[in-house]
């Protein structure tokens, strides 16, 4: 058994179709896993695939999945990936108006190590809010991988689907690994 447990959100946008690549990696490296979903989620994952391969189930909202007792494990890493325009600018401007956002909040508020990777088009990027968004989330502690530096940039409109194979889950794990060992 590990110590290290990662919950992993997902949100709505192609790359969330790939999540188990992210937990077979965390495994592999001693990570348990727990999946946390967006409603706009649901409809790129299988859910039953992602808690046969996390061994948890997925949480959606504040109530236990039916006939289990809420049991939730501290958590030590949190990727939200793929993360959305919408999603990144609620976590920045700390609306909680869901179980999903409510626990994001939460859990940057408590400083534990935190990586998000954006699937944003480069148009949506260049906007002053998302900009300002995060910039304050670099600010707060959470890592960004986003830019020349991660070689992670926003696709141009229309082209989503094909910067999906590429999405960067090694390099998300690989940043919140360090961020856990510095803290």
């Amino acid at each position: 058994m590990t110590d290290k447990h990662l919950n992993l959100v997902l949100c709505g946008a192609g790359p969330a179709t790939d999540a188990a690549v992210l937990i077979r990696l965390a495994q592999e490296q001693s990570w348990t896993v727990s999946v946390t979903a967006t409603q706009a989620a649901l409809s790129f994952i299988n859910t039953a695939d992602l808690e046969q391969v996390s061994g948890n189930p997925v949480r959606t909202d504040y109530g236990s999945p039916s006939g289990t007792v809420r049991m939730v494990r501290p958590i030590d890493a949190l990727i939200i990936a793929p993360a959305t325009y919408n999603t990144i600018n609620k976590i920045a401007c700390g609306i909680a108006d869901t179980y999903v956002l409510t626990s994001v909040a939460e859990i940057i508020g408590r400083r534990v190590p935190t990586v998000i990777v954006p699937f944003v088009n480069a148009t949506l990027a260049a906007r002053e809010p998302f900009v300002a968004s995060v910039e304050a989330l670099r600010h707060e502690g959470v890592d960004m991988i986003l830019g020349h530096s991660s070689a992670w940039l926003p696709h141009e409109p229309g082209t989503g689907h094909l910067q999906q194979t590429r999405f960067p889950w090694r390099a998300a794990l690989r940043q919140v690994d360090r961020s856990h060992r510095r803290s």
